[in-house]
């Protein structure tokens, strides 16, 4: 990509969301560093920045429309064009639900409204502007939790989620196809996050580096794919 690519990374104020900020700048790129907590994410912000990184706070709540209306509005404000959208905002509630039986309906809807809705509606919200790129990238932070070849019972709802997910990043790589926008979904694998916990046996750096791999594809790079470690994963 070349020099002035300009970057937004959703739930990015911690975990894996910030290494690939981290990543992204480290790489030349001025990233928007998106959050729906504004001080959380100054703060991160500002810490990358004091590294000499360019990096910027938005304020941005994927499950809420108004939010991302008004995200494409600051940014329209700023930049000509977006080129990367990484799509890292997620929440785990049903961590405990063992049974699809015993799943709160009101646990599912909100896992949706973030894990699938929220990202159409970014998405929905910032393609003009990614459209306004030679090189647009857009990157889905799935989980392997999420495919139906290793489908199984627990967390159900995070599970559905994410496999609602992947459809949505083929529909999107078919939508966006004619614009030259490449969209691509990854597992960053079990990490050691708030959510991964502290037994898990990757580290951030690792979780992130299949995003930044695909957020930075050559043009003649894959979409429509799924990806662990920079490799093709079944769906």
């Amino acid at each position: 990509m070349e020099d002035g690519t300009i970057a937004v990374v959703t739930g990015a104020n911690r975990g894996i969301g910030l290494e690939i900020v981290r990543q992204l700048a480290a790489q030349g790129m001025h990233v928007v560093l998106a959050s729906r907590d504004a001080k959380k994410g100054s703060a991160a912000a500002a810490a990358l920045r004091d590294a000499g990184l360019a990096v910027d706070a938005m304020v941005l709540d994927a499950a809420d429309p108004a939010s991302c209306r008004a995200a494409h509005d600051g940014l329209a404000q700023r930049f000509e064009r977006i080129d990367v959208l990484v799509n890292n905002a997620g929440i785990l509630l049903d961590r405990s639900t063992t049974s699809v039986l015993e799943l709160p309906i009101a646990t599912l809807r909100e896992t949706l409204d973030t894990n699938l809705i929220g990202v159409l509606q970014v998405t929905q919200a910032l393609a003009p502007l990614l459209k306004r790129s030679r090189h647009g990238r857009i990157v889905n932070l799935s989980s392997g939790l999420g495919q139906l070849s290793e489908m199984g019972a627990g967390t159900p709802a995070y599970r559905m989620s994410k496999t609602a997910l992947n459809a949505l990043t083929r529909i999107l790589a078919a939508d966006l196809a004619g614009d030259g926008i490449k969209v691509n979904a990854m597992c960053p694998g079990w990490v050691r996050t708030d959510m991964g916990g502290a037994e898990a046996p990757r580290s951030v750096e690792q979780g992130a580096d299949t995003a930044v791999w695909l957020a930075t594809l050559p043009d003649d790079g894959p979409s429509g794919g799924y990806f662990r470690d920079r490799a093709p994963i079944p769906w």
